[in-house]
């Protein structure tokens, strides 16, 4: 039935703003960029997975109100080295939510921060 993710759509604020951080941070490119009369769309993607994308929508009209825990509960990132990345956020003065790196449930390590919409974002630290 389902052969892979295909995107995870995130609701943002400032279309811009949010290409610049998902572009500059975590090195995503834009695949696809366009608008209709209501919304504006893109779609990014990175060059070691191409066929997962991040989905961003503008909404113009402001018709949906944005919720401080956002339309899609998180996005993850895996990560190699989770204190690296983490002073990596700070040098771009990106807050994470705690000081303290948790658990996951396979032994990993996790930490939670927003994105420039208040999405919430998690790094992942898989058990190696």
């Amino acid at each position: 039935m389902i052969r892979k993710m295909e995107h995870v759509s995130i609701m943002v604020r400032d279309m811009d703003q949010s290409i610049r951080f998902y572009s500059e941070i975590f090195g995503f490119n834009v695949r696809l960029r366009g608008s209709k009369s209501d919304r504006e769309m893109a779609f990014l993607y990175l060059e070691s997975q191409p066929d997962m994308e991040i989905e961003l929508i503008h909404e113009k009209k402001e018709k949906l109100k944005y919720i401080e825990t956002g339309i899609v509960n998180h996005l993850a990132f895996t990560v190699e080295n989770i204190d690296e990345t983490i002073q990596f956020l700070k040098e771009k003065e990106i807050i994470v939510t705690s000081d303290m790196v948790k658990p996951t449930l396979d032994g990993g390590r996790m930490i939670f921060f927003h994105g420039p919409s208040r999405e919430l974002l998690q790094l992942v630290e898989k058990v190696k």
